[in-house]
């Protein structure tokens, strides 16, 4: 089971159960914030894009104090796989199961486009069937994308192998061009671009799609 989770304000819960249930034939469910468990049998939990509660305080900071969180974070200190992407990944760093944190862009434009990424590291399961410097375009659609961590953060992303993706021309300002990381006992992960928005024939691009395949196992 996937456990799509929904906050108010999320807009890419639909892209993702496309994919996971019309493309890789997936059972996946809709989990809404307010709820206080998850599935039984759910072995990948999901934050889509969005602008959950309006983007107010900080990207992602509401969120990540919502009932479902407390239970999110107790699936993934029990080794449970979980993902966020763009607005996921905000509110994985508010809720501090990812380190650093991501802030306004550094020309503060909301940017919209495909974007060239380089993928760093491949000993995770997000990334296990693409090769090391492999040069993926994925689409990117932010307003708070820029990474930012303590010089200490960022050397033991360095030296744990825990940056994923880095952007090949850094759109944002990203420190180390980062462009997605995982946290250090590789179950968590987050990135600001979209596979799911690069996963379908239909759209041109489907170098997306085994980043989310990988993490069925």
């Amino acid at each position: 089971m996937i456990a799509i989770i929904e906050f108010l304000g999320t807009n890419c819960q639909y892209d993702m159960l496309y994919v996971y249930r019309n493309l890789l034939q997936e059972e996946c469910t809709l989990v809404w914030h307010q709820e206080t468990s998850l599935p039984s049998n759910t072995k990948l939990v999901v934050l889509p894009g969005g602008f959950s509660y309006g983007d107010y305080l900080r990207s992602g900071a509401i969120a990540s104090s919502t009932p479902i969180m407390r239970t999110i974070k107790k699936f993934a200190n029990n080794g449970g796989l979980v993902l966020g992407i763009c607005n996921g990944f905000q509110i994985l760093t508010e809720a501090k199961l990812l380190p650093g944190a991501l802030k306004r862009n550094s020309n503060l434009t909301f940017i919209s486009n495909t974007q060239k990424l380089i993928v760093q590291n491949t000993d995770n399961a997000f990334l296990k069937s693409y090769q090391k410097n492999q040069i993926l375009s994925i689409p990117i659609a932010h307003a708070d994308g820029s990474y930012f961590a303590d010089e200490n953060t960022l050397k033991e992303l360095e030296s744990n192998h825990q940056i994923l993706l880095t952007y090949a021309n850094n759109p944002n300002g990203s420190l180390k061009n980062i462009a997605g990381i995982c946290n250090k006992d590789k179950n968590v992960f987050g990135l600001m671009p979209h596979p799911e928005r690069a996963s379908d024939a239909l759209l041109g691009n489907t170098q997306g799609l085994s980043m989310l395949k990988n993490l069925l196992g």
